[in-house]
């Protein structure tokens, strides 16, 4: 196949593909025209995109969910869910589930009058936005065993099982939900994903692979409910099971998050002074930490911790220190001054989600006052020497990389004014934490056609870039040329 008239930079240029490698890129009209050939009249080509920290059944779960991100309290999330049982949105639901609550900067708390007023004895469960809490009414309650609770608000782990048990769908149900989400995502130019849902992930994507998912490359991370199934059976890091699946990390979660107070930080949450985790939560101690990161990596499996507290930041770097290991730390969002050198110093690095900086300024304001200026630190980071891996931390944020992209570059959204723009990182550095290949001879034909320069284009453009075209080693999973 040869793509004519492709734009790269200033330059008009013909690329030609052997397979799926780019074998030849030539000045436009001066090379021979062999086998298929797509006009690209003079849109941008870029390497593919990736977003390296997907739920990929949560995603597509919370496509077919109730969305209440707008509430903006207790009383109008519940509003919300009434008006959806009202017009027939939870019949034959069990339990019913609605998606998107912060309850961060609400003036009233998640209960279970509001809750239970609402839904008229329907079990009905809503999912926080950050996936971290769970908001169950009295039925629902009942339903999973938490007979009794006050509030109906659970957290952490109570939380995550919850979330597992509202997955259980039918496996071509949720099958076909997954690659539906998967080709949108390609749509958006993504080549691919690392998919950190919390399940045995490697039968999940063998299975959806033989049902034809095709859109997307997928690293899959393994859990360590799965780590001795998992050296068991041989797998490591980067070892492909096809042409498109193969095997992530291992992620461990050692604290909470920020909307649900339960990061793990130095300093007390204000409000929580005093109380049992005024800190937030460590989930895993560095004595549970260090046997498991020691077990998965003699085995060859990577390990990438969850830290969003500056606290567990600090306590994740001194694991990969003390065992002498590289790796990821997942979401670094609040990073002690000290620690920014240590990234690189240790060769960890840090795979962040710029769009949870928009999402959560407002709550990092309140709860994080006086630090904030090492909240979401992408250019700290990287004048710091750390490498970055650009994801979305999908349903948490949209799967799209172009959001993502244009949340680092303007560290603003809605028309506000932009959130600590001494932050901010260049289009070109936030593309190349976003990609994992480039337009050149030899390279992987993992591509994107866009209709505007992505090096020259606003934050605002940025976030709704049109894509003409996605190439999955060149291949079309997309086109509307």
């Amino acid at each position: 196949m040869q793509l004519t008239n492709a734009r790269l930079g200033s330059a008009l240029v013909d690329v030609t593909l052997a397979g799926s490698v780019i074998s030849a890129i030539e000045p436009a009209g001066n090379s021979p025209v062999a086998g298929e050939v797509v006009d690209l009249d003079g849109r941008w080509l870029s390497p593919g995109l990736w977003d390296n920290h997907v739920h990929a059944s949560q995603w597509a779960l919370v496509q077919k969910r109730l969305d209440v991100a707008a509430s903006t309290s207790a009383r109008h999330a519940a509003d919300l869910i009434a008006a959806a049982v009202q017009r027939g949105a939870a019949a034959g639901a069990t339990p019913f589930v609605a998606f998107g609550f912060r309850d961060g900067l609400w003036t009233d708390a998640p209960n279970l009058a509001d809750l239970d007023g609402a839904t008229g004895g329907i079990p009905t469960v809503v999912v926080s936005n950050d996936l971290h809490s769970v908001w169950l009414n009295s039925a629902a309650l009942e339903l999973y065993g938490h007979r009794g609770h006050p509030t109906g608000l659970l957290r952490e782990d109570p939380a995550f099982e919850i979330t597992r048990r509202l997955g259980q769908v039918a496996d071509d149900v949720l099958d076909a939900w997954v690659i539906e989400a998967g080709e949108h995502a390609a749509s958006r130019g993504v080549v691919g994903i690392v998919d950190l849902e919390m399940d045995w992930n490697l039968d999940n994507w063998s299975r959806r692979r033989a049902a034809g998912a095709d859109s997307l490359r997928v690293e899959f991370g393994i859990y360590s409910q799965h780590l001795e199934r998992a050296i068991e059976l041989g797998l490591h890091t980067g070892q492909p099971i096809d042409d498109l699946l193969s095997v992530g990390r291992f992620k461990i979660l050692t604290d909470g998050s920020l909307n649900t107070r339960t990061a793990y930080c130095y300093d007390e949450f204000p409000g929580l002074e005093g109380q049992e985790h005024s800190h937030g939560m460590l989930t895993v101690s560095p004595d549970e930490l260090l046997p498991l990161m020691r077990l998965a990596a003699g085995a060859g499996i990577e390990p990438t911790v969850h830290a969003i507290g500056d606290h567990a930041n600090t306590l994740a770097l001194d694991a990969f220190a003390t065992i002498g290991i590289g790796g990821r730390i997942e979401h670094a969002q609040l990073v002690a001054a000290a620690d920014f050198p240590r990234f690189a110093a240790l060769g960890v690095e840090a795979s962040v989600q710029p769009e949870h900086a928009m999402d959560d300024r407002d709550i990092a304001d309140k709860y994080w006052s006086g630090r904030t200026d090492r909240t979401f630190a992408l250019r700290s980071l990287v004048d710091a020497g750390a490498t970055l891996a650009f994801g979305s931390d999908a349903p948490v944020a949209p799967l799209d990389p172009w959001v993502t992209i244009s949340a680092a570059v303007g560290r603003s959204r809605d028309g506000r004014e932009p959130w600590h723009p001494e932050q901010r990182l260049t289009a070109a550095e936030a593309l190349s934490f976003s990609v994992r290949s480039s337009v050149a001879v030899g390279e992987i034909a993992d591509l994107v056609v866009t209709e505007l320069d992505p090096l020259a284009t606003s934050a605002d453009e940025l976030r709704a870039m049109p894509v003409a075209a996605t190439l999955l080693g060149g291949r079309f999973t997309h086109t509307s040329l």
